[in-house]
C-alpha cells in the first residue's frame, strides 16, 4: 500500500554518503527540511541519517541507489514516491572524475561517469518535475569550475560538468515564472573524497595545494540556492579564472588547462 503524501518540505540529495553532499545536508536539517539521502554508501548515511535527526529532530530516510545504472535514477524516484514524500528540493550532486589520458582511461569507467554525472541528472530533474512545479521548489546541481573549458587529463569529466552547467542555465530560463529556481553550483578543487576516487593526488591541479572545505563550498552553495542564483562560483579566484576562460580562445585555454592539470612528480 503507498504511504500518503507528507507536507513537509522535503530535499532530495544524492552522493549525500560524503564530501559536499553530506555538508549540504546538514544545512538543509537545520532549515528544517524532511531529508532523503541516496547513494550506494547506506553505512556512512545512515550515520549521517542518525545525527541529523538527533541534531536537528527532522526525518531523514536513506535509501540505497546506484545511479550509474541504466535504471537507477527512475528506480529511485519510484522508491520516494512509493514513500509518499513530494520534494521541494532536488539536490543532483552525485558525480565522479577520472583523471589521465583518455586514451589509457577505461571505457566503463568513463561510460558510468557519462551516466551518473549527466543521465541521472536529467532523468532525476524530468521524474521529480511536477513535484517541484507544485512545491514552487529549487533545484541545486553540482557542476564545476570545470564546466567553462574543455580539460586535458579529465576530458570526460569536464565535457559532462559542461553539460550539467548548459542543461541548469537552460532550465533556469525555461522555469523563470514558475517559482522553480535551478542554480548550478560550480566550485573549484575542494577537499573532499573526490581527489582519491579521481585518482588526483598527481596533478598539479591539487598536489601541494591548500582546498577549500566540503563544509565551505556548501554553505555557499546553500545559500546561493536558496537566493535563486543561477550560477555561484565560489571564491574570487575561481571566479575570475572561470569567467577569463569564457573569454579566451578555446585552444590557448586548453592548453592554460593541460598545463595546471598536468601530472607532476
Amino acid at each position: 500500500m503507498v504511504a500518503p503524501p507528507t507536507h513537509r518540505r522535503a530535499a532530495l540529495i544524492t552522493g549525500a554518503s560524503s564530501g559536499i553532499g553530506k555538508a549540504l545536508a546538514h544545512h538543509f536539517a537545520q532549515d528544517g527540511y524532511q531529508l532523503v539521502l541516496a547513494a550506494r554508501g547506506v553505512a556512512k548515511m545512515q550515520a549521517l541519517a542518525d545525527e541529523l535527526q538527533k541534531r536537528y529532530k527532522v526525518s531523514v530516510t536513506v535509501i540505497g541507489a546506484d545511479l550509474e545504472t541504466n535504471d537507477g535514477a527512475a528506480q529511485l524516484h519510484a522508491d520516494i514516491k512509493a514513500r509518499g514524500i513530494v520534494l521541494s528540493a532536488l539536490v543532483n550532486n552525485a558525480g565522479y572524475g577520472a583523471f589521465g589520458e583518455f586514451k589509457d582511461a577505461s571505457l566503463t569507467t568513463g561510460l558510468a561517469m557519462m551516466q551518473l554525472n549527466m543521465n541521472t541528472v536529467v532523468v532525476l530533474t524530468k521524474l521529480f518535475m511536477p513535484d517541484l512545479l507544485a512545491t514552487r521548489g529549487k533545484i541545486l546541481n553540482l557542476a564545476s569550475t570545470a564546466a567553462f573549458q574543455p580539460g586535458p587529463y579529465m576530458a570526460v569529466y569536464y565535457a559532462t560538468k559542461s553539460f550539467v552547467l548548459s542543461f541548469s542555465e537552460a532550465m533556469a530560463s525555461e522555469l523563470e515564472d514558475t517559482g522553480v529556481t535551478v542554480t548550478a553550483l560550480c566550485p573549484g578543487p575542494t577537499a573532499s573524497g573526490f581527489q582519491n576516487k579521481a585518482d588526483l593526488g598527481n596533478s598539479a591541479l591539487v598536489k601541494g595545494k591548500k582546498l577549500p572545505s566540503s563544509e565551505e563550498v556548501a554553505a555557499l552553495g546553500y545559500r546561493a540556492m536558496q537566493r535563486g542564483q543561477r550560477v555561484y562560483i565560489p571564491g574570487l579566484v575561481n571566479w575570475v579564472m572561470a569567467q577569463s576562460m569564457r573569454l579566451t580562445p578555446r585552444n590557448l585555454a586548453t592548453k592554460v588547462v593541460k598545463i595546471l592539470t598536468r601530472p607532476v612528480a
